[in-house]
Order: C-alpha cells, then sequence, then structure tokens
C-alpha cells in the first residue's frame, strides 16, 4: 500500500523529510503552503521586535508604532481596508526609519503571492529569484529565511504541480485529539485514549453539526 502513496505533504521539518524519504521513497514530498507562509511571518515579525528595540530601547508597547500595527503585517495586502492600509503605512513611516520591517513584509507578502499564481514555471522563476535576493540579504532574520527556503526549494515547488496537497486534514484531526486530552487532563492508559480518540474521531458522519456552545437562550436576551 505504500508504492501506492503518489504525494505527501510535510512541514519544514527534517525529521520529517528523513522518515518519507524512508518509508516512502517514491512519494514526492510537498510542502505544505501555511508553514511556509508562517515563515515569512515569523521573519516579520523577529524583524519588527529587533526594530522596535533599536529605536526606543524596549519591547513594544501600545502606543509604539510598530507594535500597534503588529496584526495588520500578517495580513495579505488584498485584505486591508482603506483604514488598516492607512494605519499600517503611518505606522512603517513612524516606526521604520531604516525599512527593516517594510522590507520584511514586503517578503512575506511575495511569499503569500507565490501561491496565487496559476503557472508552474513562473512560479519556480519567482521562487528561486526570492531565494537568490534573501540570501544576499544583509537583514540576518531574512537571509536566515532564504536559507531555509533554499534548503526546501525542491518540496516548495513541488507544490505548484501538486496543488491540492495540503497536511491541513492532520491538522485538524491533531488539534480534536488535544482537545480531547485537553479535556480529559490527560489518559493514564493508552488503550482507553485509544479507544476515546476513535470513539470521538475516528469515523466522519455526513450529518454532523457542531456542539451548541450554548444550549439554552440567555437569561436576558436583548
Amino acid at each position: 500500500w505504500r508504492a501506492a502513496i503518489a504525494t505527501a505533504s510535510l512541514d519544514p521539518f527534517r525529521g520529517y523529510a528523513t522518515a518519507l524519504s524512508s518509508q516512502l521513497p517514491g512519494a514526492v514530498r510537498v510542502l505544505d503552503p501555511f508553514h511556509v507562509v508562517r515563515l515569512g511571518l515569523a521573519a516579520v515579525d523577529d524583524v519588527r521586535r529587533l526594530v522596535q528595540q533599536h529605536t526606543l530601547g524596549h519591547r513594544g508597547r501600545n502606543r509604539d508604532p510598530l507594535y500597534g500595527i503588529r496584526r495588520l503585517l500578517r495580513r495579505h495586502r488584498t485584505r486591508l481596508s482603506t483604514k488598516a492600509r492607512a494605519r499600517l503605512e503611518a505606522g512603517l513611516i513612524a516606526g521604520d526609519p531604516d525599512g527593516e520591517t517594510t522590507l520584511a513584509w514586503t517578503v512575506a507578502q511575495q511569499l503569500m503571492d507565490l501561491y496565487r499564481l496559476d503557472d508552474p514555471a513562473t512560479a519556480r522563476t519567482c521562487v528561486e529569484q526570492l531565494i537568490a535576493d534573501l540570501r544576499d540579504c544583509p537583514i540576518p532574520e531574512l537571509a536566515r529565511l532564504g536559507r531555509t527556503l533554499h534548503a526546501w526549494r525542491v518540496e516548495l515547488c513541488a507544490h505548484f504541480d501538486h496543488p491540492a496537497v495540503s497536511n491541513g486534514p492532520t491538522e485538524n484531526l491533531n488539534l480534536k485529539i488535544k482537545n480531547t486530552k485537553r479535556i480529559a487532563r490527560g489518559y493514564r492508559n493508552f488503550d482507553h485514549y485509544r479507544l476515546r480518540l476513535l470513539l470521538n474521531h475516528g469515523r466522519i458522519h455526513e450529518d454532523h453539526s457542531p456542539t451548541r456552545i450554548r444550549t439554552r437562550a440567555p437569561r436576558f436576551a436583548a
């Protein structure tokens, strides 16, 4: 059955790649887009914190320009309203004198834009150009991101040939398993733990409906 597996999605963790190479040598390894974008956003946060420390000499506070736009820096530009875009630009002008945070934000936007491209050849060209630019970047956090993407460039580009491959369902199931364990405050017996997981999440019902958060109407309704 392992020989029938054609593709495998993975996080940018070398242990996963090693396991797939030994157990599924014929499968194409595809780097999950969510984790690639998360690497770019983590670089934005790292650069923002360093600029904050260098310019103001302390960690982020509510009235600091960069701290006030920290959530806006994690959004794609197409999801910014006119007001949010104005806030973002004002925060970068006030708190990013050398443009380092702006450059990191631009790189993260380019990473997101890669997954909006329909032509695999164009996407690969953009990936190679972005990696080359990042590896020569004088900002250490962005240079480190470039080295990471260079190490995973084959798996990263494989996504454009297999755009439907994702480990989202696996992440979803892992979250449900953790929630079950958290509610029970842990299990001392592995057999009981496994049985509870199979009962809760072992089968997906087509008519399954989410549990109501509020089981009855509130006492004082508006």
